[in-house]
């Protein structure tokens, strides 16, 4: 019998091994499946066709030396996308309602604020957004008349205007709970850039020791043109938009915390809607196919439709109206928003551009016989030389590769302007009419220079599309970092039950006569407390315990607020330097 036992102990160890293994990558999958999406999302902003432009630049005039300001910008941006998400997790509200907030009902000067402060702001984050879908379109228009070298470069430019397509299906994700469609579609994507930057490298010769030297800080970041392509990098990088999106998204239920109760009346409502509707219909159940065709034309229909107020974001005028979520939410949703955000962010924003940057130096720079003597390297220029080295395969994937980057960057860009738009003024409008007016902004100046002076002027719009944005981050994260740095923002109140005070029976107690009102207590008021002449509670109270309220600060300490300071003063002197740089010389554009 002991040998028996003995015997099957250490498989019953083995077994219970195993479960615990089992039992640990569930509990995994389902937090990835529930929490990861936001970091996706934002990561998109972070290659879009922007920072291929800014980064074949770099590479081609500077070779490896500028992955160091590639690497600084991915860090800067994760800095900021978990300020912005830490903002939406707490407060429930994005960062444009926070604006909105500070600056639309001071209760001093307010016409000023408004004119000197919200609205400036506001056209500065919608410059952000043109500036942003401008990359996208002028991408996506490159990328297609690669793909059909028979079509001019306006027709892609036009061609592009019809991706509107893409957000029929997708509903809004901006309403309260997380649309898995849209991160689907979303990931994929950045998947098939990502596969396709990886197997186009793996063609190329690559000293990859030389390479990762790069990432080490060097003389040649202030050479000739060096600031003016390092801070196109920043802005290429660190996008405005992606900002207003980020603290959006984390306003959502992502475990089902907050649970909708209907009121009897909805109830009743809908119930006599529903026998209205089976007494008038006494029709079979659709089929699945006609479900399904139902289906498409409400979504279609939906996307044309002013969409409602969210319920959590956008209700509010001022800070006193305003609840930030409870410590509960919080603790559920903060720190993993805050691990998918580096994750997306470190393990596919900053090596696609690191892949691009390592592209664009192995096959224009150190292949030159002079070294940084070419002009800057075009998306144009990267695929021809891809085709004529590598092959034409290859060039086709770097097509490809363009295209969905510029494709899901476009369709954060309209989520991002609609954000930015309900949030800072209100304004809310359905995503095909916003993306038509994003888009219409951003044809108008593409067609004109595409048809006036062809790819050299695609090009040069291009880059200085991504400077605009870096000049604009600035005023765009100044109130980023004030709001996270604001204990009377950030703060959240925990519920905690006190152990009631032991009472001895043989003490005796001298209870206060309470004048409790005649009217009749409703369900949702409490009955009120017998307080003791000693200062405690009714011994049926204290058999019970009480619940006291505690303050939980998730602001910015010490040493975030000087970090935050250091790269906003960086970001705003390397602005400056390049401002005067680029009037005393400007060839270095």
């Amino acid at each position: 019998m002991a040998g028996s036992e003995q015997s099957t102990s250490p498989q019953s160890a083995k077994r219970s091994f195993g479960d615990r293994v089992r039992g640990g990558a569930s509990l995994v999958l389902h937090h990835a499946k529930k929490h990861t999406g936001v970091g996706i999302v934002c990561a998109v902003a972070y290659f879009d066709p922007g920072n291929w432009g800014v980064d074949l630049q770099a590479g081609s005039q500077f070779g490896y030396h500028l992955l160091f300001i590639v690497l600084l910008a991915g860090l800067i941006a994760v800095f900021y996308q978990v300020l912005a998400s830490r903002l939406g997790c707490v407060t429930g509200l994005d960062l444009a309602s926070h604006s909105r907030l500070l600056l639309y009902n001071r209760p001093k000067h307010t016409l000023l604020y408004r004119w000197l402060g919200l609205y400036p702001l506001y056209m500065l984050a919608e410059i952000a957004i043109v500036a942003t879908d401008l990359a996208e379109l002028l991408g996506s228009a490159i990328a297609l008349c690669l793909l059909f070298p028979k079509l001019e470069l306006w027709h892609g430019v036009l061609l592009t205007a019809t991706d509107v397509i893409f957000i029929l299906a997708m509903g809004d994700p901006l309403r309260g709970k997380p649309v898995k469609m849209f991160e689907l579609l979303i990931a994929a994507l950045v998947l098939a850039v990502l596969i396709s930057m990886v197997i186009v490298i793996s063609k190329v010769e690559v000293d990859w020791a030389q390479a990762f030297d790069g990432f080490v800080p060097s003389k040649h970041i202030f050479a000739s043109g060096g600031v003016y392509t390092s801070v196109g990098i920043i802005g290429a990088t660190v996008m405005p938009h992606s900002l207003f999106l980020g603290s959006a998204l984390a306003t959502q239920d992502r475990v089902s915390f907050r649970e909708t109760h209907e009121t009897e009346l909805q109830k009743v409502e809908s119930k006599d809607s529903t026998d209205e509707l089976l007494e008038e219909k006494s029709e079979k159940p659709p089929s699945l196919i006609h479900k399904f065709f139902l289906d498409c034309k409400e979504s279609i229909l939906a996307a044309f439709r002013t969409p409602s107020p969210s319920d959590y974001s956008k209700g509010v005028d001022t800070y006193a109206d305003h609840v930030n979520n409870a410590y509960e939410f919080v603790r559920a949703h903060i720190y993993h928003a805050t691990f998918d955000m580096v994750g997306s962010l470190l393990g596919f924003a900053v090596i696609i551009n690191s892949l691009i940057l390592i592209l664009a130096s192995a096959v224009f720079y150190y292949q030159n016989p002079n070294p940084g003597s070419t002009s800057p390297a075009s998306l144009f220029d990267a695929y021809d030389l891809i085709r004529d080295s590598v092959g034409k395969p290859a060039a086709t994937i770097f097509a490809i590769a363009l295209l969905c980057s510029g494709q899901s960057s476009s369709i954060i860009a309209t989520v991002a302007g609609q954000a930015v738009c309900e949030g800072f003024i209100r304004w809310r409008v359905s995503p095909i009419m916003r993306r038509l007016v994003t888009r219409l902004l951003a044809i108008i100046p593409s067609v004109i220079v595409a048809i006036a002076v062809g790819r050299n002027g695609v090009d040069t719009l291009l880059i200085a599309s991504q400077v605009v944005l870096s000049f604009v981050l600035p005023f765009i994260t100044l109130p980023l970092l004030w709001c996270t740095s604001s204990k009377a923002i950030m703060t959240v109140k925990k519920t905690r039950l006190i152990d009631p005070p032991r009472i001895s029976t043989t003490t005796t107690v001298e209870v206060e006569v309470v004048q409790i009102s005649e009217k009749p207590l409703s369900s949702s008021c409490p009955a009120p407390s017998i307080v003791s002449s000693h200062g405690g509670e009714d011994t049926g109270a204290a058999e019970l315990g009480e619940a006291q309220e505690e303050v939980v600060d998730y602001s910015n300490n010490k040493l975030t607020i000087g970090l935050g300071t250091v790269i906003w003063l960086v970001i705003a002197a390397a602005n400056v330097y390049a401002i005067v740089e680029l009037g005393i010389n400007p060839s270095n554009a």
